[in-house]
């Protein structure tokens, strides 16, 4: 009975679609008001822990990166994010929906990524107003062949 409950799991949140595993140290960067709450509560459930902000000093095992159009430079705001990741660790970039305020383009998302050195591994619709796009360093990406 429990590995069909673990499926149903994995199919209805999205912080283990995004591949979220207990204990992990997920920092959040770009949090305001218009954030998925339950999506940020799904990754805490999964971790077993709060998500820690931007001052966080050490690294973390993924950042969780809220971007919107208006709020700089893509490339840049990756090439941050990925200083304070440990090798291996993913990016999960969360962008507003096509239609929403601060709408990112697709390719946008794809130039800025391959610029900033990560490699696109998933992309997920992970609430209402918001998707994902699960982002790895390519050294990262090589080492789960």
């Amino acid at each position: 009975m429990s590995a069909t409950a673990d499926h149903a799991e994995e199919r209805t949140s999205p912080a283990v679609r995004l591949g979220f595993q207990p204990e992990q140290v997920v920092q959040e960067i770009g949090y305001d008001d218009d954030v998925d709450q339950e999506l940020r509560e799904s990754i805490e459930e999964v971790i077993g822990s709060d998500l820690v902000d931007e001052d966080y000093d050490d690294v973390a095992d993924a950042v969780m990166l809220w971007f919107r159009d208006d709020d700089g430079d893509l490339t840049d705001a990756l090439v941050d994010a990925t200083t304070y990741i440990e090798e291996g660790g993913s990016i999960l970039l969360l962008t507003p929906k096509t239609g929403r305020t601060g709408y990112v383009e697709p390719s946008d998302i794809s130039e800025a990524s391959t610029t900033a050195g990560l490699s696109a591994s998933k992309s997920v619709s992970v609430g209402k107003d918001w998707s994902g796009s699960r982002l790895v360093t390519p050294k990262a990406a090589k080492s789960k062949k």
